[in-house]
This record gives structure tokens, C-alpha cells and sequence, in this order.
């Protein structure tokens, strides 16, 4: 059990440095006092901003082997302390140890990604003597940095979500001002804290502290920033689109996911997989699964395994290695999800086990029955819930699957490849994964949706080049 902090410092300007007024960190599992953080004012992130376009100056004189060694190095810092790492994660938050172990060492492969990319993020030449009378030109293009990122970051990944966001902009020359989530920011003060050690200049990098709907705006709205990453809520994505001005926008904003089983997949793996991915991080996760479709042939065999398999899940203590799901990142959103599935069941849906809320904890849970235009499977839950239908045809999964306003990623179990590529065309999604649930990312891949899931794409690669601009240079000889 990792004890009590009596305060956490902000990097700002800087310095690390705090405030008379603070915002309570508290474990949701028995809602204990963790630490405070500084709650920073209005003029704390007009400073950051002040101060980051210094930072942003520094960062792209940065040699290629300078962010690469500062990164490793950060890297090399999370490895010696991971434990530390993962009991901040763990107390601060909704994971379990084990699922915050894992965490960290996403978080050093998402660093480690980063540095890398900075050595492969290079223009082409172009070939002006693609139009007439341009023999006698030469030139290519390469990529500058933005300047300066604003990166706003949720509570269920507290630590490696920061990392795709920090990383990146590191890597490509930026500047960046993080402002993480209320509930869980001593995790990205913690990576901070990493890249400050090792030796990255401190205007670099800041994390500020404080609600978002007081920095948050100056962060998103001033001429100054260039990029916002965010990831977070639909509604909130939604505002930011609308008050961002003429800049980068960059947006995960969750999903409701769906899983097809067909007549001819394994069905004990799509269980186990579906089951992993609707509960997993306590179903507190943009790629969990949702909505279940199982075609009529196995939907009985499936739904028995599946019931099954989740009244085996453990709940409990978090810090126990034995838990498999602790509760919820806050009791009102363990009571938010009661009500959707009490709602549900007004409705004519049926729960097949759990439906029971014991404080911030909610057990696993599985619907059926579910009619269309119930809350639960029109909107992202973010908790332990799934519902399964039984379906006709792969067609009618597909319809289904795509009859809502989101579209982040979606997983199909079949042995049939043509069916296999008839989802992944038609599938109204930002990722297939064939065989698998939803719930399957590596760190490297682009990774974002369609619809309300949000705009363009995270993954290291990707982000990099959402945080750089081309440069275009010719010569006539």
C-alpha cells in the first residue's frame, strides 16, 4: 500500500512550485487522502503559455541525439522507479496493480517509440521538373515543429496517455503544457518528473494543475498554442472544436465498441477476448467492448460462456495481485452506470449477472434484450456493462454495429476471410481487429476513429506528424 504524499508540486515556468489553493487527490476506493496539487489560476496558464514560447524556442534547436538521449534517459528513470509508478497509478486511480504495472511499461514503450521517431521523421525530395520548365530546380521538404501543444489528458490512463502526447512533442522540437485530469494528475507530474531528471530543458515541459474550466479555456483558446491534443468526452471535444479558433485540433473522444461473433469462430476465444475487453480497466476504457452481435447458430453457447466467465471475475482491493476489477474512478460515476442499467431494464432488458453497486464499486455486468434507444447501447457507458443480441446475419451485425455516433474500433471473430474483409470495409470504424475484441492497440499503430470517436490520429508516428508542419525548399540553379 503506497502511503499518503502531503503535497505534489506542479512544474510551471520552470520550477516546480505550489499553491495556497489545492485540489484533493483521493483514492476512489476508500476515497482516502492521496495528496493535493496546486490548483492553478487563470494567470498560472497564461504564464505556462509565456514561458512555453521559450520553451518552444529551446526544444527545436534540440539536436535529433539530444531528444533521444534525454528520452532514454527518462525512460531509464521510469524502469528504476516503476514501482513507484505503478503504486501512484493504482492509489490515484481506478486500475489494479497488476493492470497499473502494465501501464508502465506501455508508458516506457510509448517513450521509447518516441525517441526512435525522431530519428525517422524526415521530408523527400520533390521533383520540380514535374511541370515544364523546371529542369533546372531542385528541392525537397521537411517537417518543423508546431510550437506549442496544449495536451489535455483523462483519468484512465493516467500515465502512458500523457506519455503519447509528451513523447511526441518532445521528439518533434515542441514545447507542451499538460494539463492532466483532476482526479489522477500525479501520474504525469511523475513523468515530469522522469524527463526533468533526465536533463530536459525545464520551459520544455509543464504540468499545471487545476480544473478545466478555468485553464482549460486559456489552454485551448489562446493564438499562441498551436495544437490541442485532447482526449476525453464527446461533449467536451465537442467545445473545445467550437472555441479552439484557427489551430490544430487533435481529439480521441471515446466510443461505444462493438464485437461480432460469427457461426464459425472459436467461441470460447471470442468469449474470453469480449470478456477481457468489456471489463478490463473496469470497462473505464475508450476501447472496451460494448455491444456484443453473436450470430443465432452459438448465440446461446456463447452468452452461457460468457455469463460464466464474468461471475468469475474477482472485485475487490485493488492492490491485491488476486483483483481483476476495482471500482470506479468516482462513486457518482459507479451511480451514473446504475442508472443507465436500471433504465435499460425499464425498458424490457434483462441482466444476466451483476446489475449491483457497492459504493464506487459496480460488479460486471451483462444485458440482454436490450431494446434500441436505450442509453446503454446508443452512448459510451465507461463502465463494467455489456450488452449481447443475437443476430441474423453478418449484415445485420454490420448495420447494428455502425448505428451509432461513434466509430473508434470494433473487433469480428470469423474464420472466413471474405466476410472478414466485407467488416472491414463496411465496419464505420478507425480500427478492425479480426479475431480479437476492440480492446487491442499497440502504441505504434494510428490510433483514433470516425464519427463522435473523435479527429485524427494518436500513436507516435502519427502524432508527431500532427505536431510538425512541412517546410517546402527550393533552389533554381
Amino acid at each position: 500500500m503506497m502511503t499518503a504524499v502531503k503535497e505534489t508540486r506542479m512544474l510551471l515556468g520552470g520550477e516546480w512550485v505550489n499553491r495556497k489553493e489545492t485540489i484533493t487527490v483521493r483514492d476512489p476506493q476508500d476515497n482516502t487522502i492521496f495528496t493535493t496539487v496546486p490548483k492553478a489560476s487563470v494567470k498560472d496558464a497564461l504564464y505556462a503559455i509565456e514561458t512555453a514560447k521559450e520553451g518552444a524556442k529551446i526544444s527545436a534547436k534540440l539536436s535529433v541525439f539530444e531528444r533521444m538521449n534525454i528520452i532514454h534517459k527518462a525512460v531509464q528513470y521510469i524502469e528504476d522507479n516503476k514501482e513507484r509508478y505503478a503504486q501512484t497509478i493504482a492509489t490515484e486511480g481506478s486500475k489494479t496493480i497488476t493492470e497499473a504495472r502494465a501501464e508502465v511499461k506501455r508508458c516506457m514503450d510509448t517513450m521509447r517509440l518516441s525517441a526512435e521517431e525522431a530519428r525517422r521523421m524526415h521530408g523527400e525530395t520533390i521533383p520540380f521538373g514535374q511541370r515544364e520548365g523546371g529542369d533546372n530546380r531542385i528541392g525537397y521538404y521537411y517537417h518543423f515543429p508546431v510550437g506549442i501543444v496544449a495536451a489535455i489528458t483523462p483519468f484512465n490512463d493516467p500515465l502512458n496517455l500523457v506519455a503519447h502526447k509528451v513523447g511526441p512533442a518532445i521528439a518533434s522540437g515542441n514545447a507542451i503544457i499538460v494539463k492532466p485530469a483532476s482526479l489522477t494528475p500525479v501520474s504525469a507530474i511523475l513523468l515530469a518528473e522522469a524527463l526533468d531528471y533526465a536533463g530536459l530543458p525545464r520551459k520544455v515541459l509543464q504540468v499545471i494543475t487545476g480544473n478545466g474550466g478555468e485553464i482549460g479555456d486559456v489552454l485551448v483558446t489562446h493564438p499562441a498554442v498551436r495544437l490541442v491534443s485532447f482526449t476525453g468526452g464527446f461533449e467536451t471535444g465537442e467545445a473545445i472544436a467550437k472555441k479552439a479558433g484557427l489551430k490544430k485540433i487533435s481529439m480521441e473522444l471515446g466510443s461505444n465498441s462493438p464485437a461480432i461473433v460469427l457461426e464459425d469462430a472459436d467461441v470460447m476465444d471470442a468469449v474470453q477476448s469480449c470478456v477481457a475487453g468489456a471489463f478490463g480497466a473496469v470497462g473505464q476504457n475508450c476501447l472496451g467492448v460494448q455491444r456484443i452481435y453473436v450470430k443465432e447458430a452459438v448465440y446461446h453457447a456463447f452468452v452461457e460462456q460468457f455469463v460464466a466467465e464474468a461471475k468469475k471475475y474477482i472485485v475487490g482491493d485493488k492492490r491485491s495481485d488476486e483483483t481483476m476489477m476495482g471500482p470506479l474512478i468516482h462513486e457518482k460515476e459507479a451511480i451514473r452506470i446504475e442508472k443507465l442499467v436500471d433504465e435499460a431494464v425499464a425498458l424490457g432488458a434483462t441482466i444476466l449477472t451483476g446489475g449491483e453497486r457497492d459504493g464506487a464499486f459496480y460488479m460486471p455486468t451483462v444485458l440482454e434484450n436490450v431494446p434500441r434507444g436505450a442509453q446503454i447501447i446508443e452512448e459510451e457507458v465507461f463502465g463494467p456493462v455489456v450488452s449481447i443480441f443475437k443476430i441474423d446475419s453478418v449484415e445485420e451485425a454490420i448495420e447494428l454495429a455502425n448505428d451509432v455516433n461513434y466509430g473508434l474500433q470494433a473487433g469480428i471473430f470469423t474464420k472466413n476471410i471474405d466476410i472478414a474483409f466485407k467488416a472491414i470495409h463496411d465496419l464505420e470504424v478507425g480500427g478492425v481487429i479480426v479475431n480479437d475484441s476492440s480492446d487491442y492497440r499497440v502504441d505504434a499503430m494510428p490510433f483514433g476513429g470516425v464519427k463522435g470517436s473523435g479527429i485524427g490520429r494518436e500513436g507516435v508516428k502519427f502524432a508527431m506528424e500532427d505536431m510538425t508542419e512541412k517546410k517546402v525548399v527550393q533552389f533554381k540553379l
